[in-house]
Parts: C-alpha cells; structure tokens; sequence
C-alpha cells in the first residue's frame, strides 16, 4: 500500500492503562455492568492459570458451541472465567449440572471489566471470537489468544494472530461450524502447556513491549500524529 499512498499507523486505540498508564485516565464504555468481584475471584488463582472466555456484545453462541467448550473446560481441569451474558438462555445451552460440578474451578459471570482482567497476571490465556478491539486489547496485555472467529472481519483477525504475529492457536470447528468438545481441549492444552506454549507468551510479551514503545515520546505513533497535522496546516513532511 505504500507504493499507492503513504500509510501512517497510528495505535494501538486501547485504554490508556492497557499501555502502563494510569487506570483514573481511562473512560468506560461498557455496554453492561461489569462485575468486578471476578478481580477478586483472580486475585486467588496462580499466575497464568486461568482461561478467559468471552465472545463480545454481538455473538450469541449456540447450543453445541456452549456445550463443547464447557465440557473442555471441565474436563481441562484449568481454572476459567467465562462472560455469559444471558445467563437464563445460556444456562439451557450448558450440559446438565455444569455449573454444579465446576463451581469450585470455574466463574461465570454477565458481564467483564475486560481490560482489568486481561491485564490479570493470573489469565494464562484468552477463548475469543477475535473482534479487533478484544484482540488490541489481548495484544497490548501479552495474552496469548485461543481464536473462534465466526463472522466478518474475524476470520482474518484470526489468521493474523495465529499464522503473522503467531500468538495463538485457531479452533477448527466440523461441517457445521461447530469445534468439537475435544477440538477445544486439545487447543487449550496446546496454547497453556504445549511444545509450543513457550512461543506463544514469548511472541506475546514483545508484542506488549512494542506497543507501549508506540505511543510512548517519541514513538512512532505520536510521529504519524504530528505527520498527518503537519500535512493538514501545510508544513514540510519528513
């Protein structure tokens, strides 16, 4: 695209406490109630345990979708925190007495303060649908990220994470779109204790780095901003 016209980044567009800055500047633009007692639930879990799942403010998960990731979640073993926002629905879709059995392992909640809980030193890593601003902010914490795209732009935010920036691992759902109890296990496991795991939070740590490096003074985020104005009031561009 350069050689058509001059690209100037400017980012990452993430609350200003996902870049190491005060959590007071940040401005909530949460579509729900958060339920901040999680951070607490957190605080009792060891460093890069938990699995965090959430799927944003659009998708509704079917049926099958919830009952084979809740029945990988169980069967890991692996502590979690999972955003139901419907929880009277949602509850119908959950194999039978799920709740019960993983009380002691698992939370469930309506609704996330998302940004607090990524940046959670105990999330090991992130189930997403792979929304852009859910990604930016898994990217920017240093959470590697399990990918369930579904739609839109998704499927190749997925692909960026998992075969570019290589953070991740992608779910790999049947003929009916559905990935199997099994499929998500197994890509649990590959992403939280596998032959590649190591690779995937090291990736995911320079990521963070660099990002701070942007919009730190100096970086080239702040550049491109004094480019695009310098070019708007008609000075010389470097």
């Amino acid at each position: 695209m350069n050689e058509v016209h001059p690209i100037r980044p400017v980012g990452p567009l993430v609350p200003s406490s996902l870049l190491g800055e005060d959590q007071e500047l940040d401005i909530s633009v949460d579509l729900w109630k958060s339920e901040d007692a999680c951070i607490d639930w957190l605080n009792q879990r060891d460093c890069s345990s938990v699995i965090y799942i959430s799927f944003g403010s659009l998708l509704d998960l079917s049926g099958k979708d919830m009952e084979s990731i809740a029945t990988a979640l169980k069967n890991s073993k692996r502590p979690f925190l999972w955003v139901v926002r419907s929880p009277d629905s949602s509850e119908k879709k959950l194999p039978f007495g799920f709740s019960e059995e993983t009380k002691d392992q698992g939370l469930m909640v309506q609704w996330s303060p998302q940004t607090k809980v990524l940046a959670h030193p105990s999330v090991g890593c992130f189930l997403s649908h792979c929304g852009w601003n859910s990604l930016l902010e898994a990217i920017t914490t240093g959470v590697p990220v399990l990918a369930y795209p579904k739609w839109t732009d998704q499927p190749t935010n997925a692909k960026l994470i998992v075969d570019v920036l290589r953070v991740g691992v992608r779910l790999r759902p049947d003929k009916e779109g559905v990935a199997s109890s099994e499929e998500v296990e197994k890509c649990i496991e590959e992403i939280m204790s596998g032959p590649y795991s190591e690779e995937y939070k090291k990736n995911a740590a320079e990521l963070k780095k660099a990002a701070r490096e942007t919009v730190a003074d100096g970086g080239s985020s702040g550049q491109n901003i004094q480019w695009f104005v310098d070019e708007l009031i008609g000075n010389s561009c470097p």
